[in-house]
């Protein structure tokens, strides 16, 4: 019992879950056909027994009304030829054509008076109405010669009133079956309707999330229903959210002002303690010296990391630095020539041809300085890093290849984030690195793409547009 009942449980769910699928619309719809379904299923069952019932009501009563006015009208004579007693009214044929009834004239010891053509044997004559071999048999007693009896047995085929209890049957259930064709109909046309104030509102849903432009003013129906409430919500939703976002980004923009000024500000005070740091480090001697020289690595990081800080907080705030036409080539070899005193036994290459691109010099040497040394970083000593500028379909393009483990596949999405570390960072990393790449990529108009060649070691892609194209043709230049 306890599985039977587990088995109908899960049955019901299943369905519920089914149900829940369905569209609203369809499920209005579906609703309102089955309950008019329901109804004219039981408006065609009281109807149809009405009718029927008076159908055989009425084709009993003809037949009876026949009998007796056949019982009438018939009178019985003595043949003068054969001395036998014979039928003499209405021609039994024709009387009995209109109904396609049958009838009989029998005396009481079964001798056939009279009859219409191929009259079937109806049977010993009854006074009750009675069926016998699909005909309905009326039998009406009749006084015969020498006051001998006959009997006359009028009958009507049942088939005629079958067929049209048929007819019946099948207009009412053709009548059921449209009615809750025409109800679902009625119940689509009437969701869709009321649906549409919902899909209004889902469209303009759409809208502000392509736009993100939540002040997009939101439909109200004229009537104070549901979707009147649902409108009033949403728009006021949308409102706080406008607001929201309206205090977010002010204090983002302040936030990113507030890095910049500092950033900028740190700048002086940095550079006059590197200074000092560097004058101690040359005057002291012994452990006064390693101390001052500890202090000036720790000073030169913090240094590079404002100069991180203010660069991603400049493009933040939007601030274009002074632009002009440069060698995207000879900005890649020059931040190899820097980086080659460090390169920590890796051997780094650069094969390059004229691009140039509309930017700040200084910011593409960041950008093209940081994918190099991010490179440097993350191989082994004594690997190759790879440097190539070429010009593709009106874009120039920078890309470096190094020959190490490559990027985890954890890591990937999220190696131009901000603060950011893989595994094998060392110390002094600040995990801007890439986020740099990708803000100057981002601010001169291009993009930057992580690539995991098929011979292992990760490639880093930048595409910056061309300003003009590159005319004269330039050996492929090595530093390595």
């Amino acid at each position: 019992m306890e599985s039977l009942g587990s088995s109908i449980r899960s049955a019901a769910q299943a369905t519920y879950s089914a149900y829940r699928r369905v569209p609203v619309r369809w499920r209005l719809a579906g609703g309102s056909a089955v309950l008019t379904l329901v109804i004219l299923c039981g408006f065609a069952v009281i109807v149809g027994a009405l009718t029927i019932q008076r159908i055989r009501d009425d084709f009993d009563e003809q037949t009876r009304l026949a009998a007796n006015d056949l019982a009438d009208r018939l009178q019985y004579k003595i043949d003068p030829r054969t001395g036998r007693p014979g039928c003499v009214g209405p021609d039994l044929g024709t009387y009995a054509g209109a109904e396609n009834a049958v009838i009989r004239v029998i005396r009481s010891n079964g001798q056939v008076l009279c009859q219409t053509t191929r009259a079937p044997n109806l049977g010993v004559p009854s006074e009750a109405t009675e069926n016998v071999l699909g005909y309905r048999v009326e039998s009406r007693p009749s006084a015969l010669l020498a006051g001998e009896s006959a009997i006359i047995q009028y009958a009507r085929p049942l088939s005629s009133v079958n067929h049209t209890v048929s007819r019946v049957r099948l207009l009412l259930a053709l009548g059921v079956l449209a009615g809750g064709a025409l109800a679902l109909l009625a119940g689509l046309f009437v969701a869709r309707r009321a649906m549409r104030p919902i899909a209004e509102l889902t469209s303009v849903a759409r809208e502000i999330e392509r736009t993100r432009d939540p002040s997009l003013e939101v439909p109200r129906p004229e009537a104070e229903d549901e979707v009147a409430e649902l409108a009033r919500t949403l728009e006021g939703m949308l409102r706080a959210l406008d607001e929201s976002r309206t205090q977010t980004e002010e204090m983002l923009e302040r936030q990113r002002q507030f890095i910049a000024d500092i950033s900028h500000e740190l700048r002086t005070p940095l550079t006059s303690v590197l200074a000092n740091l560097e004058l101690l480090s040359v005057m002291l001697e012994g452990d006064e010296r390693e101390t001052a020289e500890s202090a000036l690595r720790s000073t030169k990081r913090m240094r590079r990391l404002v100069a991180d800080l203010l660069l991603l907080a400049r493009t933040d705030a939007g601030r274009v630095s002074a632009r002009a036409p440069t060698d995207l080539a000879s900005v890649v070899m020059d931040a190899a020539a820097e980086l080659e005193p460090i390169s920590e036994g890796h051997e780094i290459t650069v094969e390059a041809e004229p691009a140039i691109v509309e930017g700040a010099r200084d910011e593409l040497l960041r950008m093209a300085s940081n994918l190099i040394a991010n490179a440097i970083r993350h191989t082994p000593a004594g690997t190759e890093v790879h440097a190539a500028v070429s010009v593709h379909d009106g874009e120039a393009e920078l890309a470096v290849t190094d020959d190490g483990p490559g990027v985890p596949p954890d890591l990937a999405p999220h190696v131009f984030e901000r603060f950011v570390r893989g595994g094998g960072d060392r110390a002094g990393s600040s995990g801007l690195g890439l986020a740099i790449v990708r803000a100057v990529a981002e601010a001169h108009g291009g993009s930057v793409r992580l690539e995991t060649p098929e011979d292992g070691g990760a490639r880093f892609v930048v595409r910056l547009p061309v300003t003009e194209p590159a005319r004269a043709e330039r050996e492929p230049a090595a530093v390595g």
